[in-house]
């Protein structure tokens, strides 16, 4: 069974077309739909349901896929894992991170890491936390710099970085920007410009006012941070951010039983062989907070 067809195989599946799929894979259409043909013939079954230009997988093809994508890990993870005997530190290293991160965290280590591993090609991924957690269980990215998730996966190891503890802010214009110290049933009165649902920033604020039984009235949401900031800044509400990100546009307001902090750090396959060059990422990363 060919490794390139499986992997076309895989890319049709995970898209549900073939011309996503040639896209992502720099090939012709034609040539994905050969090397599912060809698939399809080895194997004596279809893999796909074709209708008009969506396609979907069959019984066959949903059996397939898992079986799929854990032969190409292994085949990837073995071939680490025989480069890493040379010692040498290059080839492609793929990262996924947050805009937060890869504008406030990532620069000095980049400019490290580059300076000193030039051989190694970065493949780096701005992507939600969330996403690039997906990317790199699912073997499409080796390392993920991320917000850490609040639940464990055995099929994730997590090693934190950075402690990131967050505040409640508001802007100049907003009606509570003199306050000394809030409740969270005073916060939960006025509108509030939280990221997106989903995100693992959203689900801690939401777990604080969710144990105080207290909804929040959410009228904007982003998923990114600096947009965030500056709806605050603006008047349009209040939120939790970062204390990193505190300047003179947006205030910091003490408030009762609410103590809220992130954790960032990276994110690898727990079964997966690190590449040298994900190995010596990991140690530049952990050397910038020491």
């Amino acid at each position: 069974m060919d490794f390139a067809n499986l992997k076309a195989f895989i890319s049709v599946a995970e898209q549900g077309s073939f011309s996503a799929a040639s896209e992502i894979l720099f090939l012709t259409q034609p040539a994905i739909s050969k090397r599912i043909a060809t698939l399809e013939q080895e194997l004596d079954v279809e893999l796909f349901d074709r209708i008009g230009r969506h396609v979907t997988l069959t019984e066959a093809g949903k059996a397939l896929l898992p079986r799929a994508q854990k032969i190409l890990l292994e085949v990837e993870d073995s071939r680490r894992a025989i480069k890493n005997l040379s010692e040498e530190v290059s080839g492609l290293l793929s990262i996924g991170t947050s805009h937060h991160i890869g504008l406030h965290r990532l620069p000095p280590v980049l400019r490290a890491f580059t300076r000193d591993y030039p051989e190694v090609e970065l493949d780096i991924h701005f992507m939600d936390s969330e996403e690039a957690c997906r990317a790199v269980e699912h073997g499409e990215l080796e390392m993920g710099i991320v917000t850490l998730p609040l639940q464990h996966s055995v099929k994730l190891q997590t090693r934190l970085i950075w402690p990131d503890p967050m505040s409640v802010i508001v802007g100049k214009a907003h009606p509570l920007y003199k306050s000394k110290q809030l409740t969270l049933k005073q916060l939960a009165e006025h509108k509030a410009v939280l990221p997106a649902r989903g995100t693992f920033t959203r689900e801690i604020i939401e777990q604080a006012f969710d144990q105080q039984h207290i909804k929040v009235n959410i009228s904007l949401s982003s998923n990114y941070l600096e947009t965030i900031k500056m709806l605050v800044s603006v008047g349009l509400g209040w939120s939790v951010l970062p204390d990193s990100m505190l300047d003179k546009d947006i205030r910091a307001i003490p408030t009762q039983r609410l103590k809220l902090k992130r954790e960032l750090g990276i994110v690898t396959h727990s079964a997966r062989t690190l590449s040298n060059a994900a190995q010596v990422m990991q140690h530049i990363l952990q050397a910038s907070v020491t």
